[in-house]
């Protein structure tokens, strides 16, 4: 059945096409055929006799028609557009060993080039021909200037001088640079590696500064022309920082010359102070105007300590004690160091209690030298006391007794409550990496005893950082609204568009408008007869606060001053905080030093800013002296709030870094917890 079948169809083809259709068929087919085979031939001979021929020409215009092009990593500018960190244009020199060694006569001539004009020795390229002789890609230098491209472009023109120089090529590049070298260095930070943020803004806003390489690719059409396909590098955005430029030079020229001054004074081989640093805010936004810190590093030479170290001492060192001594210096003490803040603290002291509703403001207190708490004797700075004194006086003559009274007075549960609330022991979340943890450095209800709630109302016996004091004094002066302290104000593209605005971020309320009215002429008593009298700049109404805290272990007699104030007081429209850590003096705890710095940086920061001067001030017409002068108040000698206390806080370092921290830059903060935060009064609910 199936033959008969196959026979059918045998017998319908047969009658569908004739014989001499069928012969034509059959040679039509060998022909294509033996023409697959020759085409075969062809190709086989090709590849065997002119195959590196084809493939040097394919690969030439891949290395120099087919390549990636870097995007420009965005600027950091200050709050005016003055460019702190950019990028350059530079050029990487990449040899095709291939193309060089394909003729006899390139090799000579191309690396004559190469040393004349890049100073690559002909030894570094006689190694790479022995170990690569088909190399297609190697760099032999970074971080060419485009003056260098340039006399190179000229010499791949000039076929009569350098007729056969091959194999040399550019690779597109940019390199970072900073143009005030030092200037910011812990706020702006430095890039390493491909275009990577190590510390400050540069790594904070890493993603946002980045941006994506393009790529070109070359071909040859069917008209054996070329085809170029582009693919643009997407640049990235320009960060503008709330810094203003000619302040936070007035800033570290001020701190400069106070280190300078008093260099190896007590200590011999170090600088004026083991850290000295400022902050500048603007209390009603929380944007930071200026951040410094001493010592400082350049930013286009991270890795320079001759400011710390000589040669010979750097050499000594191990690469682990180099590398710890490079993350102490990167390390931004405003933000990643903490230390206990002393009296700057004791309004917070005092508008918890009148807050809270335990104190009115009219009471009084008896000093006499010291109280008895517990089973300890603690000290007020002023031995022989006080005497009776109104809250004010406590603030103006900064009296350890008077706010241990209070203290006792708030009680355990109101003054941890408020130590929260001011943002002690929490995040205050701003836009810079390294912010330390200090929820661990703050005492509990479960272990606050009456002696630590004592020592902790007059600034001792916690840990805070810069950026916390600062921020909480803001919210005592502003009315009571805590900002979220941040160093950038908006993002803009390559064109100078805004496409983001970082709001001011108002995160709670601390305390009323009443009670933050009640402080002010505290503030004011310690600026016109308190400790802070000698920081007073003519023409201001100047509200603050000095501060001398004792270090641990106390039996080392290190300190940490202090002074924190605003102007004009009224109406706050600067807040400025100065921290000198350790001077290098003979005696530490004398507070003139940390007044002077403060006087003289605002009384040049306060004109340039155009602060409200005071409406009746007439300034003199001669600066005579008064040979005169009263006694100064704030020259007190300091003591040891304690002879016999014994210390149950143990924070020796100061130096507490949560390697975890990572802001939420998108979102910036959530609000505090529930059991921290205060009910806004009626008049500012709607």
């Amino acid at each position: 059945m199936a033959v008969t079948k196959r026979r059918n169809r045998f017998d319908f083809l047969t009658k569908k096409f004739p014989k001499r259709m069928q012969e034509k068929l059959v040679m039509v087919f060998m022909a294509v055929v033996l023409a697959f085979v020759a085409l075969i031939g062809k190709i086989t001979y090709i590849n065997a006799s002119k195959g590196s021929g084809y493939t040097k020409i394919v690969l030439e215009q891949q290395q120099y028609d087919s390549r990636a092009i870097p995007y420009k990593r965005g600027d950091i500018v200050d709050c005016n557009g003055t460019r702190i960190a950019t990028s350059e244009r530079v050029y990487n020199v990449i040899l095709d060993v291939y193309v060089m060694l394909s003729e006899e006569e390139y090799a000579k001539p191309t690396m004559e080039v190469l040393e004349s004009l890049f100073g690559i020795p002909k030894e570094t390229v006689q190694g790479i021909i022995e170990e690569r002789p088909d190399s297609r890609y190697e760099i032999l230098a970074k971080k060419i200037s485009y003056e260098k491209a340039q006399e190179f472009e000229a010499i791949e023109e000039d076929e009569e001088q350098y007729p056969v120089v091959r194999g040399i090529w550019l690779e597109e590049d940019y390199q970072r640079s900073y143009p005030y070298g030092s200037l910011a260095s812990d706020v702006i930070g430095f890039v390493v590696g491909t275009n990577e943020g190590a510390i400050g803004i540069e790594s904070a806003y890493n993603d946002i500064l980045n941006g994506t390489n393009g790529r070109e690719y070359g071909y040859f059409n069917d008209d054996a022309s070329i085809e170029r396909t582009v693919k643009a590098a997407k640049n990235g955005n320009t960060v503008v920082s709330t810094i203003d430029l000619t302040l936070q030079s007035m800033v570290e020229q001020c701190i400069r010359e106070f280190n300078e001054a008093h260099a190896g004074e007590a200590r011999p081989g170090q600088l004026g102070s083991k850290n000295t640093a400022v902050m500048i805010m603007n209390p009603n936004t929380g944007a930071i105007l200026a951040e410094a810190s001493y010592p400082d590093f350049d930013l286009n030479n991270p890795r320079d300590l001759s400011i710390l170290y000589s040669e010979e001492q750097w050499k000594a060192m191990s690469e682990e004690e180099q590398l710890n001594a490079m993350n102490d210096l990167w390390r931004n003490f405003c933000v990643s160091d903490t230390f206990e803040p002393g009296s700057t603290v004791k309004p917070m002291t005092v508008a918890a209690g009148l807050e809270s509703g335990t104190l009115q403001g009219d009471e009084t207190y008896g000093c006499y030298g010291s109280l008895h708490v517990g089973d300890y004797d603690i000290s007020c700075h002023q031995r022989a006391g006080h005497g009776t004194e109104t809250v004010q006086d406590a603030v103006a003559f900064s009296c350890n007794v008077a706010m241990m009274h209070m203290a006792e007075k708030i009680g355990v549960d109101n003054f941890l409550r408020y130590q929260h609330i001011f943002g002690f022991g929490e995040y205050t979340d701003i836009d810079l990496p390294g912010e330390a943890y200090t929820e661990g450095l703050l005492f509990t209800k479960e272990n606050m005893l009456d002696v630590n709630l004592a020592t902790c109302s007059f600034g001792q016996g916690f840990n805070a950082t810069m950026t916390q004091v600062a921020a909480a004094f803001c919210s005592l002066v502003n009315g009571g609204y805590y900002y979220q302290p941040h160093v950038v104000k908006q993002i803009q593209d390559g064109d100078g568009k805004v496409v983001e605005i970082k709001d001011p971020v108002l995160l709670r309320k601390t305390i009323s408008a009443e009670t933050s009215q009640q402080i002010k002429p505290y503030l004011r008593a310690v600026m016109e007869y308190g400790t802070g009298i000698n920081a007073m700049v003519p023409g201001y109404d100047i509200g603050g606060k000095t501060g001398t805290a004792e270090k641990l272990p106390r039996e080392a007699e290190n300190y940490v001053l202090s002074f924190i104030g605003c102007a004009p007081l009224e109406n706050p429209e600067v807040v400025v905080y100065v921290v000198i850590d350790e001077p290098n003096v003979a005696r530490q705890e004398t507070s003139q030093y940390v007044l002077e710095l403060s006087q003289k940086i605002m009384s040049q920061a306060f004109p340039y800013l155009n602060i409200t001067m005071k409406e009746d001030y007439v300034p003199p017409e001669t600066a005579a002296e008064d040979e005169t002068q009263p006694a100064d108040a704030s020259q007190d000698e300091y003591t040891s709030y304690s002879e016999n206390y014994e210390e149950t806080y143990d924070n020796q370092d100061g130096a507490y870094i949560d390697e975890n921290y990572d802001p939420d830059l998108d979102g910036w903060a959530e609000g505090m917890p529930v059991e921290y935060e205060v009910p806004y009064p009626d008049e500012y609910m709607e």
